[in-house]
């Protein structure tokens, strides 16, 4: 897993590969395809194990509103493809359902935590904000220029005057 994490952030998706892998890690196919039934699960291991990564960024930051969005978008912005395979690429993690799995609902607390209401809706809000700008700034979409201000106007929408 931490072989295709590298290879992922230093290559890109596309170069992942079970093949190059088991050349890399000196083994061969069969051995990768009895750890993972697929490239796909491979990838769902990594994109599980990025949410245990958030979820313990989360925890590290302080607990205000502020010190939490900052976080998640280091995060995204440190670790871009590992963040692509969490949100972007096709997957079989199941969200928002009864069997998500537990590392997905722990880096959810963090932001529900930060921006609590009765059923979490504002911390989706908030989540769904991060993730707009965490991709569209990595996509290069967004001017550079203006990245605090964004940080600060999404900040100033979801919390009240009196949130840090």
């Amino acid at each position: 897993m931490r072989a295709a994490r590298d290879l992922a952030e230093s290559n890109g998706w596309p170069a992942v590969t079970m093949r190059r892998l088991a050349g890399q890690l000196g083994a061969t196919q069969p051995v990768l395809y009895s750890a993972f039934a697929s490239r796909q699960a491979l990838i769902d291991a990594v994109a599980l194990n990025g949410f245990r990564d958030l979820a313990a960024a989360l925890e590290a930051a302080d607990a205000s509103p502020t010190a939490l969005m900052r976080a998640y978008l280091d995060f995204a912005a440190a670790h871009p493809r590992v963040y692509e395979a969490m949100f972007s690429m096709r997957t079989g993690l199941p969200f928002a359902a009864d069997d998500t799995p537990e590392p997905l609902h722990h880096a959810f607390e963090g932001l529900r935590d930060a921006f609590p209401d009765a059923d979490g809706t504002r911390a989706e809000i908030a989540w769904s904000a991060l993730h707009g700008l965490a991709t569209l700034q990595a996509g290069g979409r967004l001017r550079g220029s203006h990245v605090h201000a964004r940080f600060d106007l999404v900040h100033d929408m979801l919390t009240p005057p009196a949130a840090d």
